[in-house]
This record gives C-alpha cells, structure tokens and sequence, in this order.
C-alpha cells in the first residue's frame, strides 16, 4: 500500500470518529444533564426539625387598635414577649426561637406578625397573651397559667422532689443506724468475752522478751 493511500485511509477514519463523537455528544450530555428519578428535589416545606410541622397552623390574632395607639412596647420587649408564645407549628419552641432558627417554619412568622400587629396597636403584654389564649387556647403558652388545675404541673414535679428527698434522708439514717448498731454489738462483744488466761500468758511472755 502506497502511503498516500494509507494517509487517505487515516484521515477518512478520523473524519468518521469525529462524526459520530457529534452525534454522540448530544446523547451523552442529555445523560449528564437530566437526573436520575430517586435524586429529584425534596418537596417544598419540608424541614430537618425532629418534629412533623404543620404549616398551615395560624391563625389570625388581631384585635382593633387602641384609640391613639401608639406601640406598647420597644422590639427587645416584644422578642422577650415572644419567648413565652408557643410555635403552633408543633416544634415545641417558643415564637422567637422557631423564627430565628428554623426558617422553613411558616408559622412563627404569621404569629409574629400578629404579635406585631397588636404591639402596634397598643395592646400590653398580658393583653398579648390572652388574646393568642383566646384563639389557640392553654397551649399558645410555654407555661400554662398559674390557676385552676394548672397549679398541679407546677406543684406535682415539686412534690415529687421533695418527697424523694425526704425518702432518701430516710434510707441514709436508717443505714447509719445499722451501722452503729453493728459497731456497739463488737464493742459489746469484746467486753463480754475478755482474753482467756492462755492469752494473757502469751501476751505476758511476749513483754518479758521485748524487755
């Protein structure tokens, strides 16, 4: 074979490679650019909270402005203020905390705009939280209020300390008891059973040979 023959040849194999690497490419990067299934894209709302969250828990809170209302309080107080209003969202954190922490939670949003709202319109703190009492019940609260039969989730945990405490006083004397006893029984022990004159005679012999 001539070499201009087999130069030919190279070069028409080569122009047929870079053909199909063409046509292959679209393929190839179609592969590339279209995901698998199992790799698609977490749904919407969802959270890394350890708790299942309802984002459709709000409710409106809002009352009418007080006549020339004016803000009852400055935005520290407000976020002190929000600390003590539960997330409806069911991730037990308070309306601040869930706010500034977990940004996928929809609802501590909506309650702090209403706890804005009612700032804004010259409601006090103890008016604040009545008014999320009325629309969400006992549980807007972090701490249930101090009357009726919540004093029993106050006093139960208390008495129930005290009470061990008290059991435990109880057990320590007991053993210290027990164990005085034991020591007064060997004390008495020994008194009731002095040495045997065998003894004595060995101690005796045993102090002459030390002399």
């Amino acid at each position: 074979m001539r070499r201009r023959d087999f130069l030919s040849r190279v070069a028409l194999g080569g122009t047929a490679l870079g053909g199909a690497a063409i046509v292959a490419a679209p393929r190839l990067g179609g592969q590339v650019v279209t995901p698998p299934t199992g790799d698609a894209a977490p749904a919407q709302g969802t959270t890394s909270n350890l708790f299942d969250m309802n984002q459709e828990a709000a409710k409106t809170v809002r009352r009418p402005a007080k006549p020339g209302a004016v803000p009852s309080m400055t935005d520290e107080v407000r976020d002190a203020l929000e600390h003590d209003i539960r997330c409806q969202c069911g991730c037990t954190l308070d309306v601040y905390t869930c706010r500034t922490t977990d940004f996928s939670c929809q609802v501590s949003p909506a309650m702090h705009r209403d706890v804005m709202s009612l700032v804004a319109g010259g409601h006090s703190a103890q008016e604040i939280l009545d008014a999320f009492v009325q629309t969400y019940g006992e549980r807007a609260l972090m701490s249930p209020k101090r009357e009726g039969f919540n004093w029993a989730g106050y006093l139960v945990p208390s008495v129930a300390l005290a009470a061990g405490a008290a059991g435990l006083v109880v057990v320590i004397r007991g053993m210290q008891r027990r164990t005085a006893a034991i020591a007064a029984e060997r004390r008495g022990d020994s008194l009731l059973n002095p040495a045997t004159p065998e003894e004595h005679a060995r101690l005796q012999a045993a102090i002459r040979r030390d002399d």
